[in-house]
């Protein structure tokens, strides 16, 4: 390795880089974002009435029933 090889960094990293430099709370910012429509309890009883409504698909999907 040559004494003036430095590691490749692309221009997204570094766009990156000097965001989160520029604002430090961007990645509790974005993980409120997150909890706010993702991060959610699961309710066990709605997640059952949704497995049990579930309908089988047929083998061929664009066939039709006779």
């Amino acid at each position: 390795m040559p004494l003036f090889w430095k590691p490749y960094k692309s221009d997204v990293t570094s766009f990156i880089e000097t965001l989160k430099a520029q604002k430090p709370t961007l990645e509790a910012e974005q993980r409120q974002g997150r909890a706010l429509l993702w991060d959610r309890p699961v309710d066990a009883g709605t997640e059952s009435e949704y497995r049990a409504a579930n309908v089988a698909q047929q083998p061929y999907v664009y066939q039709t029933k006779r």
